[in-house]
């Protein structure tokens, strides 16, 4: 076991003590709600609960079991496609059901895995299990993927995410038809009150903006072209969500399953389908696109045969 004795500080006042211990010792928001289920963490003699709020200047007794950190495992990956590489970058078709990079809970396959597997280097910059990695990929999200090869395209793929000067475009198919067809979500993301895993609008979030377009309608679905100008997590599904259209076969965020079951999905169908930005090695724009995989091909065909 490991333990801490440490004051909150002022900072902190009034943060739930999930969010306060990640801060403070580092956790994953999902560890540190995990050591508190656990009655591991107790403020001034009492012991907390997630939702807990923390005071300035009291002092906090932690407990936790240590886990061995996530660490890149080379496994083949197959499906995992090659769009283009250089000696600067290379970018993936990354097929649902792989992570972008290994964290603790998970089991399954990696894109860094993969490429490991295959003899592929990558930068050194950043944590050791997201070495290389500028942008992610939920897990149920299919689609491209750039990953550095080298430190200088690390850091300049970085500072176009962050600048936002990469051109992200997603189609998604989601439940009804989005009034207006065509527009702007403007709404703030972070964590869900209640749910660890979850995330959702919320005024406490970060600015979170995503425009999307209707490309065809169908009875009861549509399929949308999304831009994203930010990239939070889950950003498509939450706003989608909220917007009361959530994306067909995502349970986690409302979607109807009897839908999903119709048309054969196991995950949203939600695609990575362009990625364009500035070569970090050539200065030239580059763009980079990826068809539907299998999956979501069958079921727009359904859709679109009703």
């Amino acid at each position: 076991m490991e333990s801490r004795h440490l004051l909150v500080p002022d900072g902190l006042d009034g943060t739930r003590a999930d969010a306060a211990l990640a801060k403070m010792l580092g956790f994953s928001r999902t560890f540190a709600g995990e050591v508190l289920e656990a009655g591991g963490a107790r403020m001034d003699g009492r012991a907390l609960v997630k939702s807990d709020r923390l005071r300035g200047g009291a002092w906090l007794d932690v407990e936790w079991a240590a886990k061995e950190e996530p660490r890149v495992i080379p496994v083949a990956v197959p499906d995992l496609g090659v769009v283009h590489q250089d000696d600067d970058l290379i970018v993936v078709d990354k097929p649902a059901g792989v992570a972008a990079h290994p964290s603790v809970g998970w089991e399954g396959p990696t894109v860094l895995g993969a490429l490991a597997a295959a003899g592929v280097r990558v930068a050194t910059t950043g944590a050791a299990e997201r070495q290389g990695i500028v942008h992610r990929l939920d897990v149920g999200t299919s689609g491209l993927m750039v990953v550095a090869k080298t430190e200088a395209a690390y850091t300049a793929l970085k500072h176009a995410f962050k600048e936002r000067e990469v051109e992200k475009v997603y189609h998604a198919v989601v439940q009804g038809h989005p009034d207006p067809l065509a527009g702007t979500i403007d709404a703030p993301i972070g964590r869900h009150p209640t749910h660890s895993w979850r995330f959702a609008v919320t005024p406490a979030g970060k600015d979170s903006v995503t425009h999307y377009e209707t490309l065809e309608a169908f009875p009861g679905a549509s399929l949308l072209e999304i831009h994203l100008e930010t990239g939070r997590t889950h950003q498509i599904r939450v706003h989608m969500a909220a917007h009361r259209h959530p994306c067909v076969g995502d349970p986690l965020y409302g979607a109807d399953p009897n839908l999903s079951a119709r048309l054969g999905l196991s995950r949203q169908w939600l695609h990575a389908h362009r990625l364009a930005f500035t070569h970090p090695g050539t200065g030239e724009w580059t763009e980079f696109a990826s068809d539907y995989p299998p999956d979501l091909a069958a079921a727009l065909e359904i859709l679109r045969g009703e």
